[in-house]
């Protein structure tokens, strides 16, 4: 008998919600076939049997967190004997077959979140997968068909409002349990800093006037890394068990996209090798999967220090929290223009807040100062980075 067991398809992950099986008590699966699809904090995945048999029993339900190394079902691998026919096998297998859809885990998401039952759609995708456009299109045409014209009496009764209950599962818990995770092992300090984009986004403008577009956000993550090259203290883990502090020597900078599931961090790695157009690059098809929920376990692995861009969404400031195990985190926020004295004249020029916290156990507040200046200094004479690149 096989024990399916949720393993690790998530770096730092602990649990997970068990959303929907694919296969049913007695159903034959074969090796690699989807079993179940789970949500962590950091992705959906799909489990596939580990080998080829018939499904014994289901041990967790539908809706349920539970932890790594938990069992969630067995099968039964054993050969079976001739008392079946082999054509009647045949046949059972291939009735099996039929009974699994193909959908990838943000699809089905769409068609649970419609309330349709995925396995009424007919798929118009290679080997009959259902799309989410199929999902959409078969949603349409079931209203169309519905008549939901009810003539009622004017006098309406008068219905008491109750309160609203969200669920607090699946990506949204995992989050709240890393977010509580780093507050109670680091202890937070918040440094808060005032940065003159003027300069970067003319250069922006420029380029875009001669035909390429480079979004700010690639200047400040290769400021980033060039910082932390001058300051390797911030692109460091703790290992409090062995007394050690591990700087690292790849500069892999984590993005935190806001999606419909909460906050997910992709990771850019070794910028050190990147020109700031790869990176803008990558930055765009990252959050374009993460958006999407299509960002796999490499995606967002092995991160070294984060960035969290809420400028576009307003805000002055903000205290943020560190993306455990990392040691610091730098947030950037709305820009706006100012009236700022510059060789004792007063003029206008785009200003931006921006905090960054940072673990006090491994640094203290006049290194955070220092790492700050460096990177406003970078970011304020944008031409004097090329100084510094390698």
């Amino acid at each position: 008998m096989i024990e399916v067991k949720l393993h690790d398809i998530g770096e730092g992950m602990t649990e997970g919600e068990i959303l929907t099986y694919f296969v049913k008590v007695g159903d034959r699966v074969q090796s690699d076939q989807p079993l179940v699809e789970v949500q962590t904090d950091k992705m959906t995945a799909e489990l596939p049997s580990p080998a080829e048999g018939i499904v014994k029993e289901i041990l967790v339900n539908e809706g349920v967190n539970v932890t790594v190394g938990t069992t969630l079902l067995l099968i039964d691998s054993e050969k079976r004997s001739s008392a079946t026919p082999s054509k009647q096998r045949s046949v059972e297998e291939q009735s099996s077959k039929k009974q699994i859809t193909l959908a990838a885990p943000f699809t089905r998401k769409i068609a649970r979140e419609l309330g349709v039952d995925i396995e009424t759609i007919e798929g118009t995708g290679p080997a009959g997968r259902v799309t989410d456009e199929d999902v959409y299109r078969f949603v349409k045409k079931e209203e169309s068909l519905e008549k939901t014209i009810n003539i009622e009496s004017d006098i309406q009764p008068v219905v008491e409002r109750g309160n609203e209950e969200l669920p607090f599962n699946g990506r949204r818990k995992q989050i709240a349990g890393l977010m509580t995770k780093s507050l109670y092992t680091i202890p937070h300090v918040t440094h808060f800093e005032e940065l003159d984009m003027t300069n970067v986004l003319e250069c922006t403008k420029q380029l875009k006037e001669e035909g390429t577009n480079l979004s700010v956000v690639a200047f400040f993550i290769k400021a980033i890394q060039l910082s932390l090259e001058k300051f390797p203290i911030f692109n460091s883990v703790l290992d409090e068990e062995r007394g050690v502090i591990i700087l690292k020597k790849d500069y892999n900078i984590g993005i935190a996209v806001d999606t419909e599931e909460g906050l997910i961090v992709p990771v850019i790695r070794n910028v050190e090798r990147k020109s700031m157009k790869t990176i803008h690059e990558e930055m765009k098809s990252y959050i374009k999967k993460a958006q999407t929920n299509t960002l796999t376990k490499a995606d967002i692995s092995e991160g070294t220090f984060t960035i969290s861009n809420v400028g576009p969404l307003g805000g002055v400031g903000a205290t943020p929290i560190i993306n455990y195990p990392q040691s610091a985190l730098i947030a950037f926020h709305k820009t706006k223009k100012k009236p700022v004295v510059m060789n004792d004249e007063i003029v206008i020029r785009s200003m931006m807040n921006m905090s960054m916290s940072f673990d006090h156990r491994i640094a203290d507040g006049a290194t955070a100062v220092r790492f700050t200046n460096h990177f406003v200094h970078l970011l304020e004479h944008p031409t004097r980075m090329l100084l510094e690149l390698k």
